[in-house]
């Protein structure tokens, strides 16, 4: 990226975030970003206004559109402007802005095209941050799982704190992939696919009281697509069949 100063866009995938917000956002760097973009995906709290006092860019869903779908606004709207880097902050206060700068850094020495924010050291220090046990036990399977289909080595898959070089997301066709929570894994699988190389930094593990979480029974099906996608992506790379997520 030489020696010009990054041109930086946070996106924040909104829902139900006014408690959470203006704490979230206390935590970012000044003058990191270019510009803040917030999506708010139908919710019916002062989510919006608060975002627009505080500065930030606003855009609305007027019918919940999903997780993943959420992100797609999100992405589109941060590409037209241009960025180098672009980084998912949720505004839940589940993830410590402060660290962004670490997060960024080895995408501007150009060490890594993705990197993911790892909550996962020990198991100590994730269950005293406040992540279900199960949520633990499933996080540890898929994370083994994904790495050992994907031929990666990565700590963790599941973190919704992640910087992307703008090429990454100008290239992998999101606009196709499901509006649902399993977008975050479409999304790293066909990167995978189209030869980006990934990498993670250590963030803490925090689960406050007013953090957007999903539950058992969403987490099993969440779980369950996940497998299904690496099945489709073996079975795309065998030839068997060709995914459209992939091409």
């Amino acid at each position: 990226m030489g020696m010009r100063k990054p041109k930086i866009i946070i996106v924040m995938p909104a829902y139900y975030a006014a408690k959470t917000l203006e704490k979230t956002l206390r935590d970012v760097p000044k003058g990191l970003a270019y510009e803040i973009i917030l999506v708010d995906d139908g919710g019916k709290d002062e989510t919006v206004a608060i975002a627009k006092r505080l500065g930030l860019t606003v855009f609305k869903h007027f019918h919940n559109m999903g997780y993943g779908g959420n992100q797609k606004t999100c992405y589109w709207e941060a590409l037209k402007r241009k960025p180098d880097i672009i980084v998912m902050l949720h505004p839940d206060y589940q993830y410590d802005g402060s660290l962004m700068g670490e997060l960024i850094r080895p995408i501007i020495d150009n060490r890594y095209d993705i990197v993911l924010g790892n909550r996962v050291h020990s198991r100590d220090q994730v269950l005293s941050g406040g992540m279900p046990f199960y949520k633990y036990l499933s996080n540890r399977f898929l994370t083994i799982v994904e790495n050992i289909v994907l031929g990666q080595n990565l700590p963790e898959w599941h973190s919704g704190f992640r910087a992307f070089r703008s090429e990454v997301l100008a290239k992998i066709p999101f606009g196709r992939f499901s509006n649902d929570f399993i977008f975050d894994q479409e999304i790293l699988v066909s990167a995978i696919n189209s030869n980006f190389k990934i990498g993670t930094t250590n963030v803490p593990c925090r689960y406050p009281p007013d953090a957007s979480s999903i539950k058992f029974k969403r987490s099993i099906f969440y779980g369950l697509g996940i497998l299904i996608l690496l099945m489709r992506y073996i079975f795309h790379k065998t030839g068997i069949i060709k995914d459209k997520r992939f091409l």
